[in-house]
C-alpha cells in the first residue's frame, strides 16, 4: 500500500527507512512489533509489497517520506546509491530531520553523505550496524552511532527497540572507524571457521560435535556459531551477507587499514579466499560458502568424507 499523507502518522514514534532489503526489512519488523509506525521506500517492488503485507507505510517517493518521518534511516547497497537518497532527502524542502545512515561505506562516501545533507539544514549520523541479517531478526545488532550528540541521545530509544546494544562513539566517522575493526575480524574469524571445519573432518571427527564442543571454548566465536552449521550442511542461501557484498566491505577495510599505516597480516591473507568463492560463481551465496573454496583448493579429494567426493 502507498502512503500518501501524513493523516495517521503520531511523528513522536514515526521513522522512516530507506532501503527495504535484508537489513533494512529486519529492522522494519522489530520496530513495527515494538509499536513504531514505519515508513518505508524501495526501488524494489516485491520488497514494496512484503514490507506493506507487515504494516509498513510505503512512500510514494524519497520526499513523501521525508515530509512525514522526522527520524530516517538509510541502509542501501553501495555508495551511489547513498549519494542519491542524501541529494533527494535534501531537495525535498523539509524542515530539520535527523538521518541516520547505517550501511558499511568508506569515510569519504560517508563524509559527502554528511556534507550533502548538513548543507539542507538536516543532522546526519554515522552508525553502521555490527550484525548480520539473521542477526537483524533477532535484534542481535550493535549500532555505532557517532556525530551529533544530541541527536544520538534521541535516537536511543529507536536504537533499544531494533538492537541489543548501542553506543556514542564520538565525532562524526568514528561509528564507520569501529565498523572496520569489527568487519576486519569477521573476515578472518569467517574463514578459520571453514578452515577449523574443514581440519576437523579430515580428522575424522563428527562435525556436529565440532561445532557444539568447540563453538562454546575458549576456541569459538560468533562467526563459528553462525556459520559453521551452514558449513556442515553446505547450504548458502538464503543469504544473510553475500559473498559478493561483502568484497566491497573487504576493499573499505584494507583501504582504511592502509590510511592510518596499520599492518594487517591475517585480513590479508583471507582476501584470496573471497575472491576464489566470486571466482566460482559464489558471489550471491552467504559469506560461509568460502568452506566450498577450502575443501576444492586444499584438501586432496581422498581426506574428504565420501559425501564430500
Amino acid at each position: 500500500m502507498d502512503f500518501n499523507g501524513p493523516k495517521r502518522i503520531d511523528m513522536s514514534k514515526t521513522v522512516g527507512i530507506i532501503g527495504l532489503g535484508i537489513m533494512g526489512g529486519a529492522i522494519a519488523r522489530n520496530l513495527l512489533d515494538r509499536g513504531w509506525q514505519v515508513i518505508g521506500s524501495d526501488i524494489d517492488p516485491t520488497r514494496r509489497t512484503e514490507l506493506a503485507q507487515a504494516g509498513v507505510l510505503i512512500a510514494a517517493d524519497v520526499a513523501g517520506l521525508t515530509r512525514d518521518a522526522p527520524i530516517i534511516m538509510t541502509s542501501l547497497p553501495s555508495p551511489a546509491a547513498v549519494e542519491t537518497v542524501a541529494q533527494e532527502i535534501a531537495a525535498a524542502g523539509q524542515p530539520s530531520r535527523i538521518v541516520i545512515e547505517l550501511s558499511t561505506l568508506s569515510l569519504a562516501d560517508k563524509l559527502r553523505f554528511e556534507a550533502t545533507l548538513g548543507q539542507a539544514g538536516h543532522v546526519a549520523l554515522d552508525c553502521p550496524l555490527s550484525g548480520t541479517g539473521a542477526q537483524a531478526k533477532l535484534r542481535d545488532l550493535i549500532v555505532y552511532a557517532s556525530g551529533d550528540g544530541s541527536a544520538i541521545a534521541s535516537c536511543m530509544g529507536l536504537f533499544a527497540d531494533f538492537a541489543k546494544q548501542s553506543a556514542d562513539l564520538g565525532r562524526y566517522g568514528n561509528g564507520s572507524r569501529m565498523k572496520f575493526i569489527a568487519n576486519h575480524l569477521v573476515a578472518i574469524n569467517n574463514v578459520a571457521t571453514a578452515e577449523a571445519m574443514l581440519l576437523g573432518r579430515c580428522a575424522g571427527l563428527d562435525p556436529r560435535q565440532v561445532i557444539d564442543l568447540v563453538g562454546p571454548g575458549a576456541g569459538g566465536s560468533r562467526m563459528f556459531q553462525l556459520r559453521a552449521p551452514m558449513m556442515l550442511d553446505g547450504v548458502y542461501e538464503p543469504a544473510t551477507m553475500k559473498v559478493s557484498t561483502w568484497k566491497k566491505d573487504m576493499a573499505i577495510i584494507a583501504e582504511f587499514a592502509n590510511d592510518v599505516g596499520c599492518i594487517t597480516p591475517l585480513f590479508s591473507l583471507t582476501q584470496p579466499v573471497y575472491a576464489e568463492a566470486l571466482a566460482m560463481g559464489l558471489g550471491d551465496q552467504d559469506t560461509a560458502s568460502v568452506f566450498e573454496v577450502l575443501k576444492r583448493s586444499i584438501v586432496k579429494p581422498s581426506k574428504l568424507d565420501p559425501e564430500d567426493r
